[in-house]
């Protein structure tokens, strides 16, 4: 029996396998509202095979987006966007959606990644971006503002009103981010979080704000539904947030109900120096779930169906998120349970199409016309 599609429970939620496909920013969104780009990047990747699909970073305010097309959940035009998706993947699939809540912070105001990815200037339809500190992402940028009580409250009630619009719209989990260098993980990393008061400082001080965020969210959400977060397990930058600052951050959230930890790297700095490799974050899963017992989920650079089957089996970690290689593959999952004969689901339209020498992929035999 392959691990890999053998179930796995987060909390109230059942799960077939241990695959999901990760969020992937599309910076295709029109004022923070999906459209029709969402509607067949999401019902597309949703017959993968893998047992949850995660909705993009969806900011909780429109200057939290990371771009002008990035995706929101924070008014109720942008809920009324996704309604309309979610129904017609439910109607076709049955893979649990999760959604990423995220915010910018000081990575915010910038164009996408086909148009350069720099930071947009206010004179040129950019925004003020906000953070724990008045510190630039990289040299030659617009500091942004630091965020006082009342900016990390509205943020705050932002990830709780977002987390209420989610449940609405009978999404099955919520992933926080709190990773990427975008606000969390600014709060997190003393590399861009340069306060004096009670959330900078000390490590203690440093997890607060992004542990009231994440408590805010769970208290917002049914207790029957699974709050995840995605961290940075370093910043691959010297003094910068590193893996044990990561295992602390984990205990504390463990004491707080966290459902899963899914674990990736950098992107506090562009000093960051990353020794790319398959699986490269695969070890940082692996220490987190040793030192706390947590459910972890790996990502970075996972592509080839044994290699996620060593990942889960050798218990590194409990699931794998794949992100570019789902882009590539949309029937990943699939060709997986191919490869390690496991089963999937997939619409009876598709039924045929599997192999001969696979006559259980889905459980099903194929079958004839008239």
């Amino acid at each position: 029996m392959s691990t890999l599609f053998s179930p796995i429970a987060l909390r109230g939620l059942k799960l077939a396998n241990r695959i999901m496909v990760a969020p992937m920013c599309q910076y295709s969104a029109v004022d923070g509202e999906a459209n029709d780009w969402h509607f067949t990047h999401i019902n597309s990747l949703s017959l993968s095979g893998a047992a949850m699909f995660c909705i993009e970073a969806t900011h909780v305010e429109a200057i939290g987006r990371i771009t002008p097309g990035c995706l929101g959940l924070w008014n109720d035009a942008t809920e009324a966007a996704l309604k309309p998706i979610l129904a017609s993947v439910r109607k076709h699939s049955k893979t649990a959606i999760a959604v990423q809540l995220a915010h910018a912070g000081r990575k915010g105001s910038s164009h996408t990644p086909w148009d350069g990815g720099q930071q947009i200037p206010l004179p040129e339809g950019g925004w003020q971006a906000v953070g724990p500190s008045a510190v630039p992402h990289k040299e030659g940028e617009a500091a942004p503002l630091a965020l006082d009580a009342a900016g990390m409250a509205r943020i705050r009630e932002a990830f709780v009103a977002a987390a209420k619009r989610a449940d609405r719209l009978g999404i099955d989990a919520i992933e926080v981010h709190g990773a990427h260098g975008y606000l969390l993980h600014q709060f997190l990393s003393p590399i861009s979080n340069k306060r004096t008061d009670q959330y900078g400082g000390s490590l203690q001080n440093r997890l607060r704000y992004p542990l009231e965020v994440f408590d805010a969210v769970r208290a917002a959400f049914p207790d029957n539904k699974p709050v995840g977060i995605k961290v940075s397990a370093t910043d691959w930058v010297e003094g910068g947030w590193d893996l044990a600052q990561t295992i602390e951050f984990a205990k504390e959230l463990k004491q707080r109900g966290v459902d899963w930890i899914d674990v990736s790297s950098g992107g506090a700095s562009p000093l960051q120096k990353i020794p790319l490799a398959p699986g490269y974050q695969v070890p940082f899963a692996e220490a987190i779930k040793q030192a706390t017992g947590l459910t972890t989920m790996a990502v970075g650079l996972i592509t080839e169906a044994k290699q996620a089957e060593d990942i889960v089996a050798s218990g590194k970690a409990d699931m794998v998120a794949l992100a570019r290689g789902m882009l590539y593959d949309p029937r990943w999952g699939w060709h997986a349970a191919a490869e390690l004969h496991g089963q999937v689901d997939a619409p009876p339209q598709y039924w045929r199409s599997q192999p001969s020498t696979q006559k259980e992929l889905f459980g099903k035999t194929t079958f004839g016309t008239r």
